[in-house]
């Protein structure tokens, strides 16, 4: 018969099991990040190509468009890995439907560099492009931490998501500035859209921040130089403020760039320093699960030289009101008390192990649902989001300003004004309609 520390046992063997698992969702964040930061700079660069006298960075271009290339491949290999045969079933159907798309994108994306090489398409419509593929990339880092099965692990993901979400608007707000100021005069619609980039990459940053550990909050707040930020604002307030229709000094437009790709790169620094910690904390995780595995291993090899008595103490503490008892449920967010202390672990029954056990899980079960809670709102705001773009012909910006608008008249989170906007989604006139 089968003795219950062999399922300890197993479980700690399925537990490094998702914790390889991770460390290999790591790495293809990581490379992710790398490809994403170069086809932003790509993008900043085509934007710059694409003004009028633009021809003095055709080189810098292409040789950037050959730098991602080099990227691409890697991230296509990290794909491919997540769907071989032998790897361990884990990764939910939604990630892999992310991935499909992203792989969509890239194949795309030889007729984008088409388009801007041969200044068929202008800035705008570049831009576009861009973004959108690199929200499909985004897309998988967003399911691969909601599927992470360790608390530790998933806040540090949420963490890092955010701050590559952050980071990507920071690139948005790049080419537009860079486009806006190459044009030489004032656009209402882009400086309202420039607005709208920069509130969302403040709240992209305030959510990363709040699910950082002390490390990674201390690697965020390193990247910014003030006197970087100082000139940003600085050309933040002449793009954004000068009246539609002026003149703006096609001059900043190089400067702006600069900045941006400045605030960018230490920005990247950051990113690597994150999925660094990301990678060491799976590693330590896996070093305890390892040691624990060694520890009841040899307690399994001790147990097996003696047959369990029905009378013995082991077995009568299941039933025994003073031995340990199945922990308490448990509601999401609440602290559990810790197991009492039995000694050493050669010295615990089988059941003070399984307690203990118990109660870790629950623990983590209470802090994936904080780290899940941030991502499981961030999709209920996009679909109401979408869901008035395509009800009342909104632009994106246009549905968030809305909700925004709605939350602050109403006194109410953005997320309650999503939830009531899902639950209206049957009554909701289509533009054009006789409801309309």
């Amino acid at each position: 018969m089968i003795a219950g520390l062999h399922f300890l046992v197993t479980a700690k063997h399925c537990e490094i099991a998702d914790l390889t698992q991770l460390t290999q969702t790591a790495s293809l964040v990581d490379t992710t990040a790398r490809l994403v930061h170069g086809l932003q700079r790509e993008r900043g660069l085509s934007n710059l190509y694409l003004a009028p006298s633009g021809e003095s960075v055709l080189a810098p271009l292409q040789a950037q468009v050959n730098h991602c290339l080099a990227m691409e491949d890697d991230l296509r290999t990290r794909y491919e890995s997540l769907g071989t045969p032998t790897g361990r079933p884990g990764h939910g159907a939604r990630l892999f439907n992310r991935v499909a798309y992203a792989v969509q994108g890239l194949d795309a994306l030889a007729t984008l560099r088409d388009r801007v090489a041969s200044r068929q398409w202008q800035a705008p419509q570049a831009t576009a492009g861009y973004v959108k593929l690199i929200a499909g990339l985004l897309a998988v880092v967003f399911e691969a931490a909601d599927s992470a099965a360790d608390p530790d692990v998933s806040r540090l993901l949420v963490t890092l998501f955010n701050f590559m979400q952050g980071k990507e608007l920071t690139g948005q707000e790049r080419a537009l500035g860079s486009a806006l100021f190459a044009s030489g005069r004032a656009d209402a619609g882009q400086q309202q859209r420039w607005l709208h980039i920069i509130d969302s990459q403040a709240r992209c940053f305030q959510i990363s921040q709040e699910f950082a550990n002390p490390d990674a909050l201390a690697h965020m707040r390193s990247h910014d130089a003030t006197h970087v930020l100082a000139d940003i604002e600085h050309l933040r307030r002449v793009g954004c403020t000068t009246p539609p229709g002026n003149t703006l000094d096609t001059a900043h437009s190089p400067r702006w760039f600069e900045l941006c790709t400045h605030r960018m790169d230490a920005m990247r620094t950051c990113e690597e320093q994150l999925v660094a910690t990301l990678l060491t904390l799976c590693e330590a995780k896996m070093q305890t699960a390892r040691q624990d595995i060694a520890q009841w291993t040899r307690l399994q090899n001790q147990s097996l030289a003696t047959t369990l008595s029905p009378l013995d103490p082991t077995a009568a503490d299941f039933f025994d009101a003073k031995g340990p008892t199945a922990p308490p449920v448990q509601a999401a967010g609440q602290p559990v008390d810790g197991p009492a202390t039995h000694g050493p672990l050669l010295g615990k029954t089988i059941l003070d192990l399984v307690h203990e056990q118990n109660l870790r899980l629950q623990a983590m079960e209470a802090e994936l649902d904080t780290a899940r809670a941030s991502l499981q709102e961030r999709k209920v705001i996009e679909r109401a989001k979408g869901l008035l773009m395509a009800h009342r012909q909104l632009s994106e910006d246009g549905a968030h300003k809305l909700m925004r608008q709605t939350a602050m008249h109403q006194g109410k989170k953005m997320l309650d004004v999503a939830q009531a906007v899902l639950s209206m989604a049957h009554v909701l006139p289509l533009q054009g309609s006789d409801g309309a």
